[in-house]
């Protein structure tokens, strides 16, 4: 089995960042883009991506079958966000594992959410996707977009083996795409792809991240 290397790993948070300056752009003025509300905000910072990002997953739209579209349901999250849902998660598993360690809670929480400080979200690296058909019908993923590994049983892993058939093709579909677009995915979550982040320079063997954590102006 393929080593899983998670965010709290801290080979993730040594890769050096250099932001490349790119702008954060609004998903939803791209009309070929499907936007899901259910994380809509109300500054709209949930369907914000970088320039380049954005313009991969466009790219990765294209290499999709006829009748087959990418459903955006998540990009930038504001730090203070990205900090709440850690911290929030991290007490749920220390209630529920009283004799962890601080750094066990941390491994675990960074299996569904990443530590703040390296956070994909917060650089506008990262988006949460899945795929729909023609009609706008979520395809099966196995699980819904979100779901944590206590929730799913692990099956939220991207190459979890206990997925239906049909399930399993469909998340290689979308990963077929997206990969050819140069995004990588976090295999703890497989909704979330990511281009430019310190996970994105572990993946690929990039000397530095090109994206990192930022406020929206």
């Amino acid at each position: 089995m393929t080593e899983i290397v998670l965010m709290s790993d801290p080979r993730i948070a040594a890769i050096p960042v250099v932001d490349c300056g790119e702008d954060l752009c609004d998903v939803r003025l791209q009309e070929s883009v499907a936007v899901d509300p259910r994380k809509e905000d109300r500054s709209g910072a949930f369907a914000h991506l970088r320039e380049g990002v954005l313009a991969r997953l466009l790219d990765a739209q294209k290499l999709l079958p006829d009748g087959v579209r990418l459903l955006f349901v998540e990009g930038y999250r504001p730090p203070a966000l990205q900090r709440l849902y850690f911290e929030r998660y991290a007490d749920e598993l220390r209630a529920g594992n009283p004799g962890w360690s601080a750094a066990q809670v941390r491994d675990a929480a960074s299996r569904y959410v990443s530590p703040p400080e390296i956070a994909p979200h917060s650089a506008g690296a990262a988006v949460d996707l899945t795929l729909v058909s023609a009609d706008g019908r979520e395809l099966d993923m196995g699980t819904r977009v979100n779901a944590s590994p206590e929730e799913s049983d692990g099956t939220c892993y991207t190459d979890a083996r206990n997925v239906a058939p049909a399930a399993r093709d469909n998340r290689r579909m979308l990963g077929d795409a997206l990969s050819a677009a140069g995004l990588v995915n976090y295999p703890t979550e497989w909704w979330h792809w990511s281009y430019g982040d310190r996970y994105w320079a572990h993946a690929t063997g990039a000397e530095h991240a090109i994206y990192g954590p930022r406020e929206r102006a």
